[in-house]
């Protein structure tokens, strides 16, 4: 056990000062009930790892994307700490292959179930927290963060119609409008070129495969000339 603990640690950068922290993380309920009173489950860890996580990533997305409202912040902090999101960074750690599970739950497949391994990776976040601080338990999250921000980043945006919408509607005396300026190519592969008006002035254009495509574009296009970092 102490080997894994040791080899864990060093997959996640970080060295435990007391490692019942890293133990009890890494310890499922299931498993917790099967030693009773030797052993806490990471439930309350979780708990708490939920609400660091949380914090961590609100400070990040706050001070790294001063242009975006509050909320279209919300909805970005909401896909980096879903389920969906905790489980490919559990994915990226290995850590199903440190849970301590009960034999059910290892028999039925638990290290490899979604909600158990973003569970424990948000337990691990509290231990390393407990264990060291907010300094390195932001290094810890934030190393996950770069590059899974502006790939949630993008299909949080990628409806650009809605945003720009939503821009717009703040001036109720402002009017969007989509017209198909034009069709190229044949039958079988034609695209579409559409300009989006703002009281009539165009205000953007776009191509794409479908009239729908060719709208998104047109409103990327538009965000982009409003100032807006539309990717």
């Amino acid at each position: 056990m102490t080997s894994e603990l040791e080899k864990f640690q060093e997959i996640i950068g970080y060295k435990f000062k007391d490692i019942n922290y890293l133990i009890q993380a890494l310890s499922h309920s299931s498993y917790a009930n099967e030693k009773k009173k030797s052993r806490t489950s990471n439930e309350r860890l979780e708990f708490l790892g939920d609400s660091v996580l949380s914090i961590v990533v609100s400070k990040y997305l706050f001070e790294n994307f001063t242009h975006i409202a509050e909320g279209e912040l919300t909805k970005l902090r909401a896909s980096l700490v879903c389920e969906k999101s905790l489980y490919v960074f559990a994915q990226k750690i290995r850590l199903g292959e440190f849970i301590m599970l009960g034999k059910g739950e290892e028999i039925t497949g638990g290290r490899e179930r979604p909600s158990i391994l973003a569970d424990a990776f948000e337990a691990v976040i509290a231990a390393v927290f407990l264990d060291g601080g907010f300094e390195p338990v932001t290094k810890y999250i934030l190393g996950f963060m770069p590059d899974d921000v502006q790939y949630q980043k993008k299909a949080v945006f990628s409806d650009f119609k809605t945003i720009l919408q939503e821009i717009v509607q703040k001036n109720p005396e402002e009017k969007v409008e989509y017209v198909l300026a034009a069709e190229e190519g044949p039958d079988h592969n034609k695209s579409f070129i559409v300009e989006v008006c703002l009281n009539s002035n165009v205000i953007g254009k776009g191509k794409g495969k479908s009239k729908k495509e060719a709208e998104q574009m047109a409103a990327k296009e538009a965000l982009e000339l409003m100032g807006y970092e539309a990717q």
